[in-house]
């Protein structure tokens, strides 16, 4: 199995999309952006500053309902330039960029997503199992962003650094399941339970894994917040 590899912690004048963008700062970095014609949409709680000309509007999503029962957003705030804004999330970490070409989607833990250009598709779907236990039986989401027309960008926070593993055909990895953050959709994933026994008493203990199957990237986070206990 390949070593998984530290993602760059900083980018300057980085152009992809129609979008230019630098990822600046340490412990808690930002994410600034020169708008021109491709409108750029986020959660809303993240935004930092802005130019006073960049115009700011409401990007309603499908599956309303759905979405209000599954507790995630059924609007995302959308900007479009000319002009520079710039985006913070309240936690130390790792900011980097997902480049797709068309067509491309890339799978995504749950408010891990900073932002993306506005061609760039959002849905989502719920994921059962070993997240029964970890979240309090309500289970976790995983986020899809597939680019529609052309090229496009997810911005995305890991906590603590990231790292990236590609994995070949029918190579695995096996991570703790706070500790993964995106995965391309070719790579497949379920629960692995590892139990054994501490010693004198015999008494049951177990370790629990998401394991990853390639081919196809992975990639992983050092810290993990559990979101709905911190926010």
């Amino acid at each position: 199995m390949p070593i998984p590899v530290l993602k760059p912690t900083a980018a300057v004048n980085e152009t992809f999309a129609g979008v230019t963008y630098h990822i600046e700062g340490e412990l808690v970095p930002t994410l600034h952006l020169e708008l021109n014609s491709v409108p750029v949409y986020f959660e809303h709680y993240i935004l930092l500053w802005k130019d006073l000309n960049v115009q700011i509007g409401i990007r309603p999503l499908s599956g309303g309902l759905k979405r209000v029962l599954a507790g995630m957003p059924v609007f995302l705030t959308e900007v479009r330039g000319p002009g520079q804004i710039c985006f913070s999330r309240d936690g130390a970490g790792h900011v980097f960029a997902i480049h797709l070409r068309p067509g491309e989607r890339v799978d995504m833990r749950e408010h891990q997503f900073l932002a993306a250009t506005g061609n760039v598709e959002y849905g989502f779907s719920r994921v059962k199992g070993v997240s029964n236990m970890l979240l309090g039986g309500t289970g976790f989401f995983v986020d899809h962003f597939t680019a529609q027309s052309g090229e496009g960008i997810v911005w995305v926070h890991g906590y603590g650094n990231v790292f990236e593993v590609t994995l070949a055909a029918g190579e695995q990895i096996d991570i703790e399941p706070g500790g993964w953050i995106y995965k391309d959709p070719s790579v497949t994933m379920e629960t692995q339970f590892q139990r054994f026994s501490t010693g004198l008493f015999a008494s049951a203990a177990s370790f629990v894994w998401n394991r990853f199957t390639g081919p196809g990237r992975v990639g992983i986070q050092s810290m993990y917040v559990h979101m709905p206990t911190t926010e």
